[in-house]
């Protein structure tokens, strides 16, 4: 492992290719994409539209979820199979921006036409899936090409904190998009109020579901607003040179051997985050329906729910970035999975009359209001201390990648880090609803997610990745 902890002009020098464009406004840019990004994935992924696509508009829930869960998988490969070559492609260039102007356009547009996924009009059903799918991939392959400009944005030991406070602010921004739909706009059937008892400001069909469609034409218009910043004020590294996609392969195809050859411990943290990173996002999608099955949950307790986990995650991922720099990513990662998997068993240890799994306790009660059992409540700060870790540790995978890769070839080595995060994706969802069937019971179904962050946690620990608090670039080269 080559280390470099000079003073600051030997760290500036590596740096955006040998000219430092780090200054505040660029990061303040940069972090202002994610506030920009993420109500595409709490308000149209999560929350609001894909419980209403899969249990309204296809009328059927479960093949509903189905359609959703193989519209979802589309995306995902289409992610990981071109994220690799057109970093690769960006690299050449020098250029991101350009990649993430198409993108935000392809993002803007497919969220906009989920407005038109109303009641019945199954007739629609497959443009709408593509629609979604343009959305998601645009979403993903945007994050190969801002996670690239993270070096060129701030010196090694600040990485952390840069990381650490743009998910932060993504959880944030996820988190006021939500409380805005459901305090504000979305209305209950049974009483025509929000979630905070207030009359919705805009007068939407409740019958049409209006509210449940508005969302993604709503994220499409917080993105378009929120992410001028970025394009103002945070800049490229042109080259002059003109890639092609013959060259963006070629270059993939030497990139993937130097990860496998040269640069070994990228290529063992690749395979562990592939693995610990499939088992977070299985929590994040079974653990509302979990949580909804086992308590009867109305849309208003997971709206709560919602709330309370981007709360945590933005929490979690700010003072997470400190720790980053103060300890180092692998040893964050490590820590955050090792609470997380004691989390996700406490979790399988409650029902709706039980915690841990034998010590019977009074379950929740007609009148009691929502979210008033002792269960109910365990559940709720168990997914608090859950949100709490997973943004230290999806910032902290970032940030030990763009510690790690070599600087002249971010783009390409982010491009592998989304197709890691992805060619996978479909495993531990699936372990979960192969376990669930077979057994019958939905809490084996969950434990299951346990393995894959146990497994990832050992791969991750072979890496060698985590023996300083700022791994720097690693290989045999210069």
């Amino acid at each position: 492992m080559a280390h470099s902890e000079g003073g600051t002009d030997a760290a500036e020098g590596r740096l955006g290719e040998g000219r430092p464009v780090g200054n505040a406004r660029a990061r303040f840019g940069w972090i202002m994409f994610d506030w920009a990004q993420q109500p595409f994935y709490t308000l149209v992924t999560t929350f609001i539209f894909a419980p209403y696509f899969a249990n309204v508009f296809v009328g059927d829930a479960t093949r509903g979820q189905a359609v959703w869960g193989y519209a979802t998988a589309l995306a995902g490969f289409i992610v990981a199979f071109t994220s690799p070559v057109l970093g690769a492609m960006a690299d050449a260039s020098g250029r991101r921006r350009p990649y993430i102007w198409a993108f935000s356009i392809m993002l803007v547009a497919g969220s906009s036409l989920l407005w038109y996924a109303e009641p019945g009009a199954t007739d629609r059903l497959l443009w709408l899936l593509a629609a979604f799918v343009v959305a998601t991939v645009a979403a993903e392959g945007a994050l190969v090409f801002i996670n690239a400009m993270m070096p060129s944005l701030a010196r090694p030991e600040e990485l952390g904190r840069l990381s650490g406070t743009a998910w932060a602010v993504g959880y944030a921004g996820g988190l006021v998009a939500l409380i805005v739909m459901i305090g504000l706009v979305s209305a209950s059937p049974e009483s025509g109020r929000t979630l905070l008892g207030l009359q919705p400001i805009i007068a939407l069909d409740i019958a049409s579901n209006e509210a449940d469609r508005l969302s993604g034409p709503f994220s499409a218009l917080w993105y378009a607003l929120f992410v001028i910043p970025f394009f103002l004020y945070t800049p490229d590294r042109p080259t002059g040179t003109q890639p092609s996609i013959r060259a963006g392969l070629a270059a993939v195809g030497t990139t993937v051997r130097e990860v496998v050859g040269r640069y070994r411990p990228i290529a063992i943290f690749l395979l562990a985050r592939m693995l610990y990173i499939d088992g977070l996002l299985a929590i994040f999608s079974f653990g509302g329906i979990y949580g909804a099955a086992t308590f009867a949950w109305s849309p208003v307790e997971l709206g709560v729910f919602g709330i309370l986990l981007a709360l945590a995650g933005t929490i979690g991922a700010y003072a997470g970035g400190f720790l980053d720099d103060a300890f180092g990513p692998a040893r964050v990662i490590a820590t955050c999975l090792v609470v997380l998997m004691a989390a996700a068993i406490a979790i399988v240890s409650i029902d709706a009359n039980h915690i841990g799994f034998v010590i019977a306790v009074e379950g929740p009660q007609p009148g009691d209001g929502i979210l008033a059992s002792l269960p109910e409540r365990v559940f709720l700060a168990l997914g608090a201390i859950i949100g709490i870790v997973a943004g230290p540790m999806q910032s902290s995978s970032r940030t030990l990648l763009a510690r790690a890769a070599p600087a002249e070839r971010m783009a390409q080595f982010f491009g592998l880090f989304a197709f890691s995060g992805k060619i996978t994706a479909f495993l531990a969802p699936l372990a979960v609803g192969i376990v669930t069937d077979v057994s019958g019971d939905r809490r084996l179904g969950i434990a299951t997610i346990i393995v894959f962050l146990m497994l990832g946690l050992v791969v991750l620990l072979f890496s060698g990745l985590g023996r300083s608090a700022h791994a720097e670039r690693v290989g045999s080269g210069p």
